[in-house]
């Protein structure tokens, strides 16, 4: 059986951790990393924009965008 725990705080993580071992129980932390594509995506935005190739809008001109 698996059991997943969401929004654990931190400082109760220590005791879960330590009851879990305590009955023997495995604890596996799955981290899903972002898609290599998006994470090369959202750099090279960055580094155009430091580059000033970005563009300035006012909030007018982006709410016409999905309007």
């Amino acid at each position: 059986m698996d059991i997943i725990l969401k929004n654990v705080k931190k400082k109760d993580f220590p005791v879960l951790k330590s009851l879990a071992k305590s009955l023997g129980f495995e604890i596996v932390k799955e981290e899903k990393p972002y898609n290599p594509e998006f994470v090369k995506e959202i750099l090279e935005a960055r580094e155009e924009l430091k580059q000033g190739k970005g563009i300035k809008m006012t909030l007018e001109e982006i709410d016409k965008l999905w309007k």
